[in-house]
């Protein structure tokens, strides 16, 4: 029974790894850079949620639209402020400006919504099933459904879309692709944005069973990067199984052994798993050509 529960929780638990993970999947694939404010980009979405449904009530699904639409705009300006600039000189300082750009919307966010944690609960979530003697949730339910699909939409607008195509044209090669016509900082743009959209979803589904607070995004951003490393950053569906594993390991852990050992044994795993697999369990290593 308590493994039952652990494999559920895990589930859930991992499905939100893997929406954050594929954010970095999105900016890596396009442009070879990562958003390393993605936990913050998280922790807005739940945060925007929660303002525009709790306290200026309005209805859920218009709340999810502009808390989505809001986190598109700090992707574009993670882009535009934290990455362009540093990756036109050649530099690698966007690493450090990303990080810096979330640690300033946190504390933003900090001063202005407060840091004592907000209950979330949506109506909606309140359903569910009953699974070998135990009940899950329908929010439970849904974070894996919505994970493993937006794994496939990407994995699929990639291969066989225009605009897919052309994303991946642009770090491949980004001379190549504006000569065709592609506009390549629209297309990075685009990128960010849509890595922000999707970290944003997971704070939102996640909202209702972490509450919402100003440092939320902290922990999980780290752990998604961990994540899509491990499945091997440039596969949709490689950081998706591997956010799936990673939180039902992590579930597993914490319910036979306890979450004094959680941290410490998962990580531990994650370097064994790298050392064994250096490009992640579900990457392949990049064909250079000279």
């Amino acid at each position: 029974m308590l493994v039952v529960t652990a494999l559920i929780t895990g589930l859930g638990l991992g499905s939100m790894y893997g929406l954050l993970a594929l954010g970095f999947h999105v900016t890596y694939a396009v442009s070879a850079t990562v958003n390393f404010a993605q936990g913050s980009a998280m922790m807005l979405g739940a945060v925007f949620a929660y303002v525009a449904a709790v306290r200026l009530g309005l209805p859920l699904y218009a709340a999810v639209f502009i808390a989505l639409a809001l986190c598109a705009a700090y992707g574009v300006l993670v882009e535009r402020l934290a990455v362009r600039p540093f990756v036109r000189r050649g530099s690698n300082a966007w690493l450090m400006a990303t990080v810096a750009l979330g640690i300033v919307a946190d504390n933003t966010v900090l001063f202005t919504f407060g840091k004592e944690p907000r209950g979330f609960q949506m109506a909606w979530t309140q359903g569910g099933v009953d699974v070998a003697g135990i009940h899950v949730s329908a929010l439970q339910l849904l974070i894996p459904v919505v994970g493993i699909f937006l794994a496939g939409v990407l994995n699929f607008g990639a291969k066989n879309t225009k605009t897919g195509k052309a994303m991946l044209a642009v770090v491949q090669n980004p001379e190549a692709a504006r000569l065709m016509g592609i506009n390549v900082p629209m297309v990075i743009l685009g990128a960010y944005a849509l890595s922000a959209v999707l970290a944003g979803a997971a704070g939102i589904l996640i909202a209702p069973l972490a509450n919402v607070n100003a440092d939320m995004g902290t922990v999980f951003g780290l752990k998604a990067f961990a994540v899509a490393i491990l499945g091997g950053i440039s596969s949709a569906w490689g950081v998706m199984l591997a956010g799936l594993l990673f939180g039902v390991v992590e579930a597993l852990i914490t319910s036979l052994l306890g979450s004094t050992y959680t941290q410490i044994l998962t990580f531990a795993l994650v370097i064994v798993a790298l050392a064994l697999k250096p490009n992640g369990l579900f990457g392949r290593a990049e064909v250079k050509k000279v």
